[in-house]
C-alpha cells in the first residue's frame, strides 16, 4: 500500500504579524510559498500544505502560479478562542475554499463555532498543540472538552517538547480509533520545513485526505526544544532585518526601515535574549506538562488498563 506524507502545519510570509514588539512590525515568518514547496518536496515530502494564521493567501500566490498542483492542499491555522475558559486554541483546516476561509474567520471568536462549521462542511481539521495555550486555572477535564469536538489531532507538533507531544498522544490513544493522528513542523521558517509529518496511506491528494477522515494516519519526525525554538526567532529576526535592506517584503515606508534597521543595530549586544526566553518558555512548557501529567495520572491509568483488558479479552476470543 502506498504511503504518503505531508508535513500538515508550516507557516509562509502571509502569516500575521508578530506580536512581540509589535510596533517593529516585523511578520511572523517571511518563507515565500513557493521556497516552502520546494523545500517539503526536497525532504520527502509527497503532498505540501501552508497552513498560516487565519489567512490562505500563501496557498493563493502558490496556486495562482501553479493552478494544476495535484500535490498541494489548501490549508490554514485558525486561531480561535474558547469562550468560557478565555483560552486560545489553534484549528489546522486542510481542503477548504475561500468561501469557507471567511466563515470561519467570523466565527473564530467561539472554537465551538469553528468545528461545527468546519464538521459541516466535511473538511478535515485537526486541535493544534494541545496544551501551547492552556493555563493550570482551568480544570483539565473541561478543557478536554476540546478533543469532543474535532476528528483529528496534532500529536506531533516539531516545535513541542517530546514529553508535550507524547502526553497528547497517550491521550489521542485512550480511545482506540476517536482520531486522526497528525504531525506537523510547525515551522516558521525553512530550516524546519518537512522534518515533522504525517503518514497515512493513499496515492492522491484526495485519498491521502480520506485516510485522515478515516483516521488512518500516524505522525512521524522530530520534537522540538529550546534550540529548535531559538533558531526559528533568530531566523525570524534575521529575514526581518534584510526586509529593512531590501531583501524580503517591503512593509516599511523608507523612514520607518531606517528607523528600525538604527533600533535592530542598537539591539544587537541584547541578542542573547531571544534564546533566553527560549529557554523559558521550553521550561514553562515542561513544568505545565508535568502538572497535567499529575492531574491525569488516574485518568490515564484507568484507561491504560481498559485497553489492556479488551486486548487481552481478544486474544482470549
Amino acid at each position: 500500500m502506498t504511503m504518503l506524507r505531508a508535513d500538515m502545519h508550516v507557516h509562509s510570509l502571509h502569516s500575521r504579524q508578530n506580536r512581540n514588539l509589535a510596533f517593529l512590525r516585523s511578520r511572523d515568518c517571511y518563507s515565500d510559498p513557493e521556497a516552502v514547496y520546494r523545500v517539503a518536496r526536497a525532504r520527502g515530502m509527497d503532498l505540501v500544505t501552508i497552513t498560516d494564521h487565519d489567512s490562505i493567501d500563501g496557498c493563493k500566490a502558490f496556486l495562482d502560479r501553479h493552478p494544476d498542483a495535484a500535490d498541494f492542499i489548501v490549508g490554514e491555522e485558525v486561531s480561535c478562542r474558547m469562550p468560557d475558559a478565555d483560552l486560545d486554541v489553534h484549528i489546522g483546516v486542510y481542503g477548504h475554499d475561500e468561501a469557507l476561509h471567511w466563515e470561519l474567520q467570523s466565527l473564530r471568536a467561539n472554537i465551538f463555532d469553528v468545528c461545527a462549521r468546519s464538521r459541516q462542511a466535511g473538511v478535515v481539521f485537526t486541535l493544534n498543540h494541545l496544551w501551547h495555550f492552556y493555563q493550570p486555572g482551568v480544570p483539565v477535564s473541561d478543557y478536554l472538552r476540546l478533543l469532543l469536538e474535532v476528528p483529528a489531532v496534532e500529536v506531533r507538533n516539531g516545535a513541542m517538547l517530546a514529553a508535550h507531544n507524547d502526553l497528547v498522544e497517550r491521550i489521542a490513544q485512550s480511545s482506540t480509533g476517536s482520531w486522526a493522528m497528525v504531525g506537523g513542523s510547525d515551522a516558521h521558517t525553512l530550516r524546519r520545513v518537512g522534518t515533522t509529518w504525517t503518514e497515512a496511506p493513499g496515492a492522491t491528494r484526495e485519498e491521502f485526505l480520506e485516510s485522515l477522515r478515516e483516521r488512518r494516519s500516524v505522525a512521524r519526525g522530530r520534537h522540538g526544544g529550546t534550540a529548535a525554538l531559538a533558531a526559528d526567532v533568530y531566523g525570524v529576526v534575521g529575514r526581518y532585518v534584510g526586509s529593512l535592506v531590501g531583501r524580503g517584503p517591503r512593509d516599511h515606508s523608507p523612514i520607518e526601515r531606517i528607523a528600525f534597521l538604527a533600533f535592530s543595530l542598537c539591539s544587537v549586544p541584547a541578542q542573547f535574549i531571544p534564546l533566553l526566553a527560549a529557554g523559558l518558555s521550553k521550561r514553562g512548557e515542561r513544568r505545565k506538562i508535568e502538572r497535567v501529567i499529575e492531574e491525569l495520572a488516574p485518568w490515564l491509568h484507568d484507561q491504560a488498563s481498559g485497553k489492556r483488558r479488551a486486548l487481552m479479552a481478544e486474544v482470549m476470543e
